[in-house]
């Protein structure tokens, strides 16, 4: 695999000459005055100028005498053969001067100034200074156009505004959300969200572009958790990646040490993100000072046994005889409260406080009493893909050397393993073909099974500005989230048709001789087969499958048939289903056959759901796989790791995360270590989740919070927030980057790669790394995808793996140039029949219950929802329904609905929402009070051992007294 971006053709660049404060240049055409006086080092002062936007030249501050009648506005005016420009003749600088006393008189006073009482550089007062202006005698302030604190944690003050339209080209043109823009006329004008709506009742989704890009107060962030907003020169600032999405995105924070906190967080240029956040990478990072952290090892007291739930939520719906201890059945309902975290006054009281030597002696000793008696099948380990690369590589290895037991998985099992199975089949690689970024170089990009804007809101930003630059999007989903918004075309199939539509395209590229031939006959295997099976599928089949106007199948195929260069993004709406594997061998072929693999601009890209499940795959925490995907039941594969850690392995693949709950329920597992994983709210069917867990004969749960799944623990170990140790992480476009500590961990609470290893130690592993950095250099010589990465070499923006020369290079973007990595170099192309969904609606279920997230809440909510910005703005449960479904049902938008399937009920509110189709809902999965996997199915695809999240029948109707009704829980 090798960096194909070709060198950048010859093209003759012409120039222009000029003078510039009498000094001559010579600078590319199209060059503006501003840049090339910038590049000679000659300052002009501007307000509503940011290179990151297109100039506009509104607020005149960078105008110069180019000899013409009127001064030009440097950041908008082009250089000219012959030009003569001055830059800061007395006349301009007076014309700057008296522009500056304009703007100010609205100003708020220095003392007052949102922006200089905090941050310290309103850009407007620096201008201001430059001119020593101090007081301005002859002009007064207008009539105030007030302020709105609506946000949560953007304050909006219009008499700061200078209406330099820096905040409405970083919402539509960075961004792409198009909220903000102007109302009014004249001196009332002032810059308006959507409709003129408050802030925090727009549209807007708190991205906190616009608070980066204002220059003076008019958008300033609000401070959290009392941690004041402070000059950037007063703290101390630490150069980090975002906890959350896969997207990875660099930031920095700015942390008072003073006070211990986080004063605020800014984006950094790295590649992949371009100094963009979302909400959650500028403001969700308090719950790491939540109160509710875990600071000291716990002991369940004798009293809480037989084991079971320790909450009241946790317990209702069980199916188990007795549900917690001392309670039967039924017990505490009522009991539950709309907050939706775990009551640590209910919990707590079962446990008992330990030392670090009492709890890890205990760990250590039952869990090997327990390999004593029952092998390597007793015993099974949940990582966390929200660790470090260095974490997943140490739980891997502890759990293979320690037990001798492939029982080893991660959430990656919950989203993207059939993905995974199809492309190791398909292409011999689970990693990416190329970036999202990568977006820019395509003519046509086909998203789909993926609400982007919520989900990888920093990439979906790539993916609206290359709508805007050209890239035809195709959005393929059941519902119409918003990256409909900003397609060029919308597929709104029916849910699990997948196959059905994807087959019906190929259909009609291969029938209109849009194939690549050349590319299917030297880099491909099978298409005789593929192409006879997708000839069963005629466009008008798939119509009939899908719901999807059969003219729009054809134009689909047609245009992505026809395109150049195309690629295809997807979520976890393709591989969620049983059929998940067979969706994504569609999408695998559906790039072969038109040679969209490969070259910038083409490729394959399952966008990752956490913040390092990449990386933990790569890392090895899969039971099939060792590091670097090298599978765990082949002989040579085996003979490596047993030589690199000096032990015999075992020989079979190991179970995943579903098979290990049957298992449990089998009489097989009975001893579990749980790393930062909460499988009670992210697992299928909940209540087969609580009978397992309660199940167990020992679990040891290693996390920063009180879980759910903690409440069935034997040992909770207290472990560390990222926020909180050294490690690398790698994000979905592969990219390889280094995480720093910024504050200790509280309490006796412990980095998680401590704690793996002390607990090894204590199994009898001679393991004595002292820092993250011994483990990357064990890790890297085993991973030939990460050979030459260091610790020293990946620098503040990280590398693309795999990568040469990554003191020269950024990495590889596009795989595939020449070979693909399957014994035979080729793509194999593995054709699939549509089936139905495992369990279809009928007259007692008759919708159809979509699952998945919020854009600003994360996987189970146990950090998001301690996180005041996330919870502000989302603070509830909502089922989302179709106005018509909902009319004829009789429920009301913000009132309360029961939503029932086979295997339990919640209540929860309703939302009335054109985004869903009819006879379909959604729900989001983050709310423990309305937890939608107690609904879900637990039937999975045959191949990822996926669970089926996106398609399980339910009903639903409306809720009576609202008084009667306890948020998430059933009517009293």
């Amino acid at each position: 695999m090798t960096i194909t971006r070709p060198a950048a053709a010859e093209v003759e660049q012409r120039t222009v000459s000029l003078t510039i404060d009498g000094q001559p240049l010579t600078v590319a055409e199209g060059t503006t005055i501003w840049t090339a006086a910038r590049d000679a080092g000659i300052d002009i002062p501007v307000l509503c100028h940011d290179e990151r936007y297109d100039p506009v030249g509104v607020c005149r501050m960078c105008v110069v005498d180019t000899g013409g009648r009127a001064y030009a506005a440097a950041c908008i005016r082009p250089c000219e053969p012959g030009m003569e420009v001055a830059t800061s003749t007395p006349e301009v600088q007076r014309s700057r001067e008296v522009l500056a006393e304009l703007l100010l008189v609205d100003q708020p006073p220095r003392e007052e100034d949102p922006k200089q009482t905090t941050t310290a550089d309103n850009e407007l007062l620096a201008v201001a200074d430059d001119f020593f202006i101090t007081e301005i005698e002859d002009l007064f302030p207008g009539p105030s156009r007030g302020t709105d604190g609506s946000n949560p944690v953007i304050e909006v003050n219009h008499d700061s505004c200078i209406l330099c339209d820096r905040c409405v080209r970083a919402c539509d043109d960075v961004q792409g959300n198009d909220v903000i823009g102007r109302s009014g006329k004249g001196y009332s004008t002032r810059i308006a969200f959507d409709l003129n709506d408050p802030m925090g009742q727009s549209s807007c989704v708190t991205c906190g572009e616009c608070v980066s890009a204002c220059p003076t107060g008019a958008l300033t962030n609000k401070a959290i958790n009392s941690i004041p907003i402070q000059p950037k020169a007063e703290l101390d600032a630490v150069d980090t990646v975002c906890p959350y999405c896969g997207v990875g995105c660099a930031l920095t924070y700015y942390v008072d040490r003073e006070r211990g906190g986080i004063s605020f967080a800014e984006g950094r240029d790295q590649p992949g993100n371009q100094g963009r956040l979302c909400v959650k990478g500028r403001y969700g990072w308090d719950y790491a000072s939540s109160p509710q952290r875990l600071t000291k090892p716990l002991i369940r007291v004798d009293s809480a046994y037989p084991k079971g739930p320790l909450s009241a939520a946790t317990q209702e719906n069980s199916t188990q005889d007795t549900d917690g201890p001392g309670r039967k059945r039924g017990a505490g309902k009522g009991g539950r409260k709309p907050g939706g975290l775990v009551p640590y006054e209910e919990v707590m009281p079962h446990f008992r406080e330990a030392t670090w030597e009492e709890a890890l002696d205990l760990v250590a000793r039952k869990l090997g009493g327990i390999y004593a008696e029952s092998g390597s099948d007793g015993l099974a380990g949940f990582g966390s893909a929200k660790c470090s690369n260095e974490e997943a590589y140490l739980f891997q290895k502890l759990i293979r050397t320690a037990f001798h037991s492939n029982n080893v998985d991660h959430c990656t099992r919950l989203c993207h393993a059939s993905s995974v199975a199809a492309l190791f089949e398909g292409v011999g690689s689970g990693s990416v073909s190329t970036t999202y970024g990568d977006i820019e170089n395509a003519d046509v990009a086909i998203i789909t099974g993926s609400n982007a804007t919520a989900n990888h809101p920093v990439a979906s930003s790539f993916f609206k500005q290359a709508r805007r630059n050209g890239t035809t999007i195709i959005y393929i989903d059941p519902r119409a989230g918003t990256v409909a918004d900003h397609a060029d075309l919308f597929l709104q199939l029916k849910p699990g048709t997948d196959v059905a539509l994807y087959n019906g395209i190929m259909h009609e590229v291969i029938r209109l001789g849009l194939i690549d031939r050349e590319f299917l006959s030297s880099r491909t295997s099978n298409y005789d087969e593929l192409a006879r099976t997708v000839a069963e599928y005629p466009p008008e089949l798939a119509a009939r499958i899908t719901g999807v106007d059969v003219e729009l199948i054809r134009e689909v195929a047609k245009v992505w048939g026809e395109s150049k260069a195309g690629v295809i993004y997807w979520g976890m709406g393709i591989s969620q289903h049983t059929t998940g594997t067979d969706n994504a061998r569609c999408l695998i072929a559906m790039c072969c056959i038109t040679g969209n693999v490969g070259r910038p601009g083409t490729g394959l890209h399952p966008l990752r759901g956490q913040n390092n499940v990449q990386g933990a795959s790569d890392a090895g925490l899969i039971p099939m796989f060792y590091p670097n995907y090298q599978r765990a039941n082949e002989t040579k594969n085996r003979v490596l790791f047993e030589n690199a850690w000096g032990t015999e392995l075992n020989p079979e693949n190991g179970l995943t995360v579903t098979e290990v709950i049957k298992s449990i329920l089998d009489g097989g597992v009975r001893g579990m270590y749980m790393l930062g994983e909460n499988p009670f709210l992210s697992d299928p069917n909940i209540n087969k989740v609580r009978k397992a867990l309660s199940q167990l004969d020992f679990l040891v749960v290693q996390d920063i919070f009180l879980t759910e799944t903690a409440e069935f623990a034997d040992v909770v170990l207290p472990a560390s927030s990222y926020l909180e140790k050294d490690g690398t992480y790698t994000n979905t476009d592969r990219r390889v980057q280094l995480g720093r500590k910024v504050f200790d961990p509280p309490g006796e609470a412990r980095a998680d790669w401590e704690i793996v290893q002390d607990i090894a130690q204590r199994l009898g592993l001679d393991w004595n790394y002292s820092a993250p950095r011994e483990v990357f250099e064990e890790m890297v010589p085993l991973m030939p995808d990460y050979t030459n990465l260091s610790y020293d070499n990946l620098g503040s923006s990280g590398k693309l793996y795999p990568v040469q020369d990554p003191e020269n290079s950024d990495g590889t973007v596009v795989l595939f140039d020449e070979r693909f990595n399957t014994a035979d170099e080729l793509a194999h192309l593995v054709p699939a029949e549509w089936l139905p969904a495992k369990e279809l609606p009928n007259e007692d279920y008759p919708f159809v219950l979509n699952t998945g997230r919020l854009l600003q809440h994360w996987h189970t909510g146990s950090m998001t929802r301690r996180s005041f910005a996330l919870d502000s703005i989302a603070p509830r449960a909502e089922v989302s329904i179709h106005p018509d479904d909902a009319a004829e049902l009789g429920l009301v938008d913000g009132e309360f609905a029961r939503v029932s399937s086979r295997r339990g009920e919640i209540v929860l509110n309703v939302k009335v929402s054109h985004r869903e189709a009819r006879g379909n809902v959604f729900i989001p999965f983050h709310f423990r009070e309305a937890a939608a996997n107690l609904l879900t199915i637990d039937e999975i695809d045959p191949t990822g051992k996926i669970p089926e999240f996106k398609f399980c029948a339910v009903a639903i109707a409306p809720v009576g007294d609202r008084g009667s009704v306890r948020v998430g829980g059933a009517p009293q």
